[in-house]
């Protein structure tokens, strides 16, 4: 009896022992941020389901060697990993902790993260980091020495496999900024979150060039002008919700299909819709915006935009048709006439690999009359990158919906979707106007020299351009025309897109296409 008694009072000084060390590891080394009084463990919990969260190596640590003697044990390394659910689907999660050593990752923290991103492969569920800092530390000697790039591996060996998306809720720097670059999706929080390979004052040091932490490398700098980040958010709750609409669109993995919600199979939700009849103008040169007609077609015009203030003149983003969650590509007449330029092409070309990654299809409205000119975008390589949409469009096989609204000359024709290369339903509204050039280019390159100069000064030959200019876009670019020659399936009225969408992805759910064995595709980087 009395060694029972001493066993039993073994094991609780034992369970003790560990409920400290779980306690010291949650509450002693993970402090609330000065900023914002949120730990990292407690922005988990706000993005997981309540009570969802499961801590993986939780008391995982070391002593921080000899620069730091008088410290206490860094439990976790400075990094609270695990798994748990949104919305009740399991997601694997990670949050740096900018509080202990300035968030420096150690072989310690880069083995959590490491575990995670494993485990989150093996399991086919989203990995969600949440980045607070992140550079290389030296706490630990040299064993910190290629933390990043095993980190870095894992990111690509995941990519289009599972959704990876990175909330920035500090100001990683170095090496770590990649890591979200790696990610499908960055999420950026106004004036709190940054991301830059090197500090301002290193900068000035370096090339004398003086400029603001904010200016560099902040959310709005990324969001408007390097198109790192997918989204601005205004608050770390407004971050935190739009990753959870996000996840709401994407599967667990790439063999999954994306969640869906149908409702009853019944055309009557497909009423005409009156409103689309008249949005685009009467004069060609006159723009509109897409957004309207995008917000139209999809359910509850519902439309979760991505990368909204980067290369406005196209949109991209995810909403759902009867339930099922669909992917937007978009010219956008407001913005420089819907031209294509660098970065557009790149944006929309990145999204729609992101779609047909994880079997979201594409649903695809065009209006540009062509690619932007200028020597920038020449010298800055607009044949190289604008071959990238050419590629993501080539490359999907994903069902594919186009839908001309009106403007597609020569070129952007061919890249935006077309039937030729690869759509499985192009659709053209009768103010369509599909080319190899606008109209008045035509009337340049094919009649008399006569019709090229300035017509305000004879009447005479400015009608005669009027009607050249007539007859070229009434016998050449009446979307008519181009369904006799087999380049669009349907010239619809505006008001039944719906209609022709819902029943050409209902027929489509059951596509199955495949590309020719190899082990991966040369896209024009």
């Amino acid at each position: 009896m009395g060694a029972a008694h001493s066993n039993d009072h073994l094991a609780a000084e034992k369970i003790q022992s560990l409920l400290h060390r779980i306690d010291e590891a949650a509450n002693a080394v993970h402090k609330p941020h000065v900023r914002d009084g949120v730990t990292a463990r407690e922005r988990i919990e706000q993005l997981l389901d309540e009570n969802s969260f499961t801590e993986l190596e939780e008391i995982a640590g070391y002593p921080l060697g000899h620069a730091h003697q008088d410290q206490v044990r860094s439990y976790g390394d400075g990094v609270a990993a695990g798994y748990g659910t949104v919305d009740g689907r399991p997601v694997a999660v990670f949050a740096q902790d900018a509080t202990l050593i300035g968030g420096a990752l150690g072989e310690a923290a880069c083995r959590r993260i490491v575990k995670v991103m494993d485990f989150a492969l093996k399991t086919g569920c989203p990995v969600i980091t949440i980045n607070d800092a992140g550079w290389a530390g030296t706490p630990d000697g040299g064993s910190a020495l290629g933390v990043h790039a095993k980190i870095f591996r894992r990111h690509v060996h995941s990519s289009g496999v599972i959704p990876q998306i990175s909330l920035i809720m500090g100001s990683p720097s170095g090496c770590a900024v990649h890591s979200p670059a790696l990610s499908d999706f960055t999420v950026m929080t106004e004036r709190t979150s940054h991301l830059i390979t090197a500090r301002p004052e290193l900068i000035k040091a370096v090339t004398g060039e003086d400029i603001e932490l904010h200016q560099l490398g902040g959310a709005r700098s990324h969001s408007n002008t390097s198109g790192v980040a997918h989204h601005m958010a205004g608050d770390e709750d407004d971050a935190i919700d739009y990753v959870k609409s996000l996840l709401s669109y994407l599967p667990s993995n790439n063999l999954e299909e994306p969640p869906a919600t149908p409702g009853p199979a019944d055309m009557d939700i497909c009423a005409e819709d009156p409103a689309l009849d008249t949005v685009v103008p009467g004069s060609p040169n006159q723009p509109y915006d897409m957004a309207v007609v995008v917000e139209h077609v999809l359910d509850d015009q519902d439309f979760l935009e991505t990368q909204p203030l980067f290369a406005p003149n196209i949109l991209t983003g995810f909403g759902r048709i009867e339930g099922y969650p669909i992917g937007v590509v978009a010219s956008q007449p407001m913005q420089s006439g819907g031209c294509l330029d660098i970065n557009a092409c790149e944006k929309a070309a990145r999204f729609i690999r992101t779609c047909d990654a994880f079997n979201v299809p594409v649903l695809t409205f065009v209006d540009a009359p062509g690619f932007l000119p200028g020597a920038d975008q020449e010298h800055n390589g607009i044949v190289r990158r604008g071959a990238k949409l050419i590629y993501a469009y080539a490359e999907a096989t994903v069902p594919l919906v186009t839908v001309v609204t009106r403007k597609a000359y020569n070129g952007i024709h061919d890249v935006m979707g077309s039937t030729h290369l690869g759509a499985d339903l192009t659709l053209a509204w009768p103010t369509a106007q599909i080319g190899n050039m606008g109209p008045h280019s035509a009337v340049d390159l094919l009649h008399d020299a006569a019709c090229q100069e300035p017509v305000t000064a004879d009447p005479a030959l400015e009608e005669q351009r009027a009607e050249l200019t007539a007859g070229y876009e009434e016998t050449f670019l009446n979307p008519c025309a181009a369904a006799e020659r087999g380049h669009v399936d349907a010239v619809i009225r505006p008001s039944r897109t719906r209609q022709h969408v819902v029943r050409a992805l209902r027929a489509l759910r059951s596509k199955r296409e495949t590309l020719p064995p190899k082990k991966h595709g040369n896209i024009p980087l």
